[in-house]
């Protein structure tokens, strides 16, 4: 019998810095751009569920959650903290929440910095499993003052729904029995996979549940969703058969920012893409890996027109090339700031940069 589990810490982000920022703790906090008083660029990347109560959420425009955050304070509520984001920390505490379940599970992927899957199935029963999953959460929230939420199921898929129903500091076993019944009266969205064109779709043929789309056979769903609609035929099933990919090793480390102003400032821009290039490949040396073979440049100008040129080398960069790697993404960059690759010369509103196509291996001299 396979019982999976999923780990899902909750507003992750923002409950590190509560976790080192004791005073933060019971106040609205956000993570990610500087508010600017309104006028910050940029990205909501976290918000606690103080937060989250005023309204503002992930992925909104900081300058948005800014003036919720000053309509909530003409109310008499708390005024919300903006805070930056601090991969560095964040992947610390994950190193740490890692530790604690590989003390019951050998066998863990890292789907993201907050997120893991890792097998229960040697515990026998989905009861015993739902106990580990109790005392994981315990652990963590005593010896990393975060807390997580966990679903445990017979596949990846029914834990990760799981994981989602009692946040935060939820926990939620769905044993194989009763899976197809779990998720039948589920709105189609909390399947995974099933974005907003898909359900655009599907409600205009009145599908709003998971239980709506069973009257469709497999080449029905086909037909109106391609190849996704015969993963989708055996997801509103509750069958997944995706493994848990040990050693899931990160495909890429990168760094963008949205500037304050747009801007073509040359000696401006070139600063700030240093100061990327450079947290980036320290990032890189603070990881297994030896080389990586891949850089790529993302460029966003005023218009909101984004760009991304990538270079391979057939030799690749080792820990030891910085100087390298700081010369050939400038290089990929530098088209941007004249009219070989802007030829109106717009202002640029944001700048990145990452690598990819990792390796353990020494390159051969």
């Amino acid at each position: 019998m396979r019982i999976v589990a999923h780990l899902d810490a909750d507003a992750f982000f923002a409950s590190v810095e509560e976790k080192y920022t004791p005073a933060f703790r019971g106040k609205p906090l956000v993570v990610g751009s500087e508010a600017k008083q309104g006028h910050g660029r940029g990205v909501v990347s976290t918000a606690n569920y103080k937060a989250r109560e005023y309204g503002i959420h992930s992925a909104m425009p900081i300058s948005q959650a800014w003036r919720v955050s000053e309509a909530a304070k003409a109310q008499g509520k708390p005024e919300v903290i903006f805070l930056p984001v601090d991969f560095s920390l964040y992947e610390l505490v994950a190193k740490n929440i890692l530790k604690i379940v590989q003390q019951y599970s050998s066998v863990i992927e890292q789907a993201s910095v907050d997120e893991f899957y890792f097998d229960l199935s040697h515990y026998k029963t989905f009861a015993r499993a739902g106990q580990v999953a109790n005392k994981i959460k315990e652990q963590i929230k005593k010896h990393q003052k975060v807390t997580c939420s966990i679903g445990v199921g017979p596949n990846k898929l029914i834990a990760k729904i799981a994981a989602g129903i009692n946040k935060p500091d939820g926990l939620m076993v769905v044993d194989s029995k009763n899976a197809e019944a779990f998720l039948d009266p589920m709105e189609i969205r909390r399947i995974p996979g099933v974005g907003p064109k898909t359900e655009q779709v599907l409600h205009k043929e009145n599908i709003f549940l998971v239980k709506d789309l069973k009257k469709f056979t497999q080449d029905e769903l086909k037909g109106k969703l391609g190849k996704w609609g015969l993963d989708l035929y055996f997801k509103i099933r509750g069958i997944d058969v995706s493994p848990i990919e040990q050693g899931r090793e990160a495909k890429s480390i990168g760094e963008q920012n949205t500037f304050q102003e747009d801007t073509f400032d040359i000696i401006f821009i070139g600063n700030e893409f240093e100061k990327y290039c450079r947290r980036v490949f320290e990032r890189f040396q603070k990881t297994e890996f030896f080389s990586f073979k891949t850089i790529a440049v993302t460029v966003r100008l005023s218009d909101f027109t984004t760009k991304t040129t990538a270079k391979s080398f057939q030799k690749t960069l080792t820990t030891q090339d910085f100087p390298k790697f700081k010369l050939e993404a400038l290089k990929l960059l530098l088209p941007y700031l004249d009219k070989r690759k802007n030829p109106s010369l717009k202002l640029l509103r944001l700048i990145g940069v990452k690598i990819e196509g990792f390796s353990k291996d020494k390159p051969l001299l």
